[in-house]
């Protein structure tokens, strides 16, 4: 049986639409990932990029269990000499929300060249309201 493998001119790439509303961050940056690397689809080879395009809406109500709205800590280093500043999430979801999807979504993806550029067809939303409607999206439910 031989292998076959998709050429860059055979790649398709979809739009896809997902609602982030009440759903746990994890398990959703672990789908976005999987949409973002092509896993779903049935040519799925790990260095061939033939991932979607993936538009998220709702980002400012994904829901985190337990008590991490307090307790997890969302950490960003200014580049000067003891300047770690350290944030809850529940300040993080105040100031940037989709920061927290991003970050998620980008701690799940291999760390390569590849990831930075399926981590461009990543587009996050904090409300309903998302600038992608003329590719015409398909809303899928994870």
């Amino acid at each position: 049986m031989k292998t076959t493998l998709v050429k860059e001119k055979d790649i398709e790439r979809n739009w896809v639409l997902v609602d982030a509303a009440d759903k746990p961050l994890g398990r959703l940056a672990v789908k976005l990932a999987n949409l973002l690397r092509g896993k779903n689809k049935v040519t799925f080879a790990p260095h061939i990029d033939q991932g979607d395009f993936v538009v998220v809406i709702n980002a400012a109500k994904v829901k985190l269990s337990g008590n991490k709205e307090e307790q997890k800590i969302y950490k960003h280093y200014t580049g000067y000499s003891s300047g770690l500043r350290e944030f809850p999430a529940r300040h993080i979801r105040a100031k940037n929300p989709t920061r927290m999807v991003t970050q998620a979504v980008s701690g799940m993806l291999p760390k390569n060249k590849q990831s930075r550029q399926m981590l461009k067809r990543l587009r996050v939303f904090p409300g309903v309201e998302h600038d992608h409607a003329s590719q015409k999206p398909e809303s899928i439910n994870l």
